[in-house]
């Protein structure tokens, strides 16, 4: 193929530290190295020191960032068609964020046709989103739940089951010299993991936003009960979010409250390289995700990739994480109850809710487990990440999809199976 296959990419800065950037960032990286293709990405969803055009040394020309605010604007992409005359639009994020661009899929999709990265939570059926699914050429689904409800609510259109990667040579099992050397670097606070007695103390995790549906207050209140049954100096609770997000609760007036101002929970509020994050699950006994509605749930996957267990809710994507139907990689908690919830844009979705005293038993359960029973969920949970999510595999699935839609819809002077135009009766109805 001579001609590289251009791709423009709207979400997250692919450079960030987010979710959505570290996919886009695998996704672009993996495509690139095929030789086939080329991308302009929209950067958004950050704050910028400066709005210059972006290029990393590796790929040059052939990989273009432009920060923006938010998630672009219809005059901006627009602009961008028009002088970067991509032959596919990529989009990736919760689908509120892309009304404004759904409101000009005919002028895009005149151009070149439009894919969109889409994660939905939970039933029922979200049938206010049809027409969005359905201004769509393609919808990839990041996990099993949004792939069924996708199918359910607009049949019609073309959509496959393609979930999250992770960098699994990143992600892995460090050696324990290596984990040592890191409690002693002073990024995590080395006296609070060991307990009065001398002897090591159980060391959980927690890698979320701090917002509401990641219930982060309920999990520091559990946490607390969970040390009122086995001991305050028998475990540890690391907290790696920010304290005083404004969509979150002020999680240190509340360990000020429970008394858990001693090494109990450690907040780690800087950003890290995957590096240092993988070895953080790696000194950690388990990773907690109670959430009442995650979509895919990336901290517990890259847990899983490091052989350290979890416990999480059975929602969203978390639930095809912790098992695959037969093994089990930790402890998957069901809802004791489901609350319908909405809003204006959002008219229902399911929140899954725990019941404390569950989550407590959960986490005692998997203190209860011996060394070597917990090293085993571990080895399998890491197995589990990389056959069934393998990066390899995954990707040629992206690479195979974007290649046929190429040849079979075209863009600009070759596009195909779009007509903007259509075909409707209008009966009058004429009365005297």
């Amino acid at each position: 193929m001579n001609k590289k296959i251009k791709i423009l990419t709207l979400g997250d800065h692919p450079l960030s530290a987010s979710g959505i950037g570290t996919q886009t960032k695998y996704f672009i990286e993996a495509m690139l190295k095929t030789g086939k293709y080329k991308f302009f990405c929209l950067g958004g969803a950050m704050k910028h020191e400066n709005y210059d055009l972006v290029k990393t040394d590796e790929w040059g020309d052939d990989w273009v960032i432009k920060p923006i605010d938010g998630y672009g604007s219809q005059d901006l992409l627009r602009s961008i068609m028009r002088t970067q005359k991509p032959d596919i639009v990529w989009f990736m994020t919760d689908p509120r964020f892309w009304h404004w661009l759904w409101h000009i899929d005919h002028e895009i999709k005149a151009l070149a046709p439009m894919i969109y990265y889409h994660v939905w939570d939970n039933f029922p059926p979200p049938t206010f989103n049809k027409t969005f699914y359905d201004s769509n050429d393609f919808v990839a689904t990041i996990s099993k739940v949004t792939d069924k409800l996708v199918g359910l609510v607009s049949p019609e259109v073309d959509h496959e089951y393609i979930p999250h990667v992770v960098d699994e040579t990143i992600f892995k099992k460090y050696l324990q010299e290596e984990v040592e050397r890191f409690k002693k670097s002073g990024i995590v606070q080395e006296k609070n993991f060991i307990n009065k007695d001398g002897n090591k103390k159980f060391v959980f995790f927690w890698n979320n936003r701090n917002a509401r549906r990641k219930q982060s207050g309920s999990i520091i209140f559990w946490f607390k009960d969970f040390l009122d049954r086995v001991g305050h100096d028998k475990a540890c609770f690391i907290m790696h979010t920010d304290v005083k997000d404004v969509h979150g609760q002020d999680l240190e007036a509340i360990i000020k409250e429970l008394g858990l101002t001693n090494g109990e929970v450690m907040f780690s509020t800087n950003k890290y390289p995957p590096e240092t994050l993988a070895k953080i699950y790696c000194l950690a006994d388990c990773t907690i995700n109670v959430a009442d509605a995650e979509g895919f749930g990336l901290a517990t996957f890259e847990s899983l990739a490091c052989e350290t267990p979890i416990i999480v809710t059975m929602t969203g994507g978390l639930q095809e994480q912790v098992t695959d139907g037969e093994e089990w990689f930790g402890i998957g908690i069901e809802p004791s109850s489901k609350a319908i919830i909405g809003s204006q844009e959002i008219p229902w979705i399911y929140e899954d809710r725990l019941n404390g005293n569950e989550v407590v038993d959960a986490m005692e359960k998997i203190y209860n487990m011996t060394e070597e029973e917990r090293e085993e969920l571990g080895r399998k949970g890491r197995n589990h990440v990389v056959t069934k999510y393998n990066r390899e595999k995954i990707m040629k699935k992206w690479d195979d999809l974007l290649t046929k839609i190429y040849n079979e819809l075209g863009s600009w002077e070759n596009r195909k199976n779009y007509k903007s135009w259509e075909f409707k009766e209008v009966i009058w109805n004429l009365k005297r």
